[in-house]
């Protein structure tokens, strides 16, 4: 009981931290820039640009009329948010790693919650490119996102055969 109630704790930690980081930052860059003035960081690489992102992932459904897209986001983070708690609970309750990484997604599925709620959109503010390939624009969230998931599924490797039972 007592390590259920300290990774209890750790969960709770990791999201407060990665969503206070994700909102700081995006304070930051938004107090300091206009939507796409742009910070070169590192030459050929790597910028701090101040853009929104109305959809999902990579622009993902942006262009969807917005009653839909409320809708469709709305209902996609219920579930995804229900699946993420579901394996803190059962599937991942007893592994500090995993437990973790799913912290890690909910902070950063937190932090753009918060982003949809108060602007209607996400600030997106990394610029990752070289030449004229660039990733599409990210922030702390959607990091934390990623990294948790790439964690999760390392862990996960190694749990093959007791998934298939």
């Amino acid at each position: 009981m007592a390590s259920s109630v300290r990774n209890y704790i750790r969960i709770f930690l990791v999201v407060a931290a990665t969503v206070l980081l994700d909102q700081y930052t995006k304070h930051l860059v938004i107090a300091r820039l206009t939507q796409y003035e742009s910070i070169e960081v590192i030459p050929g690489f790597f910028n701090i640009i101040l853009t929104f992102n109305k959809g999902a992932a990579f622009g993902f459904l942006a262009g969807v009329p917005d009653e839909l897209r409320y809708t469709l986001l709305a209902l996609t983070t219920v579930i995804a948010l229900g699946v993420v708690l579901y394996f803190i609970m059962k599937d991942y309750k007893d592994d500090p790693w995993a437990l973790m990484a799913l912290a890690m997604i909910l902070g950063g599925a937190f932090g753009n919650i918060i982003d949809r709620v108060r602007f209607g959109q996400v600030t997106d503010f990394l610029d990752v490119y070289y030449g004229s390939y660039h990733w599409p624009a990210f922030n702390v969230a959607d990091s934390a996102i990623c990294i948790g998931v790439g964690l999760l599924l390392l862990r996960s490797g190694g749990r093959k055969e007791s998934l298939n039972k």
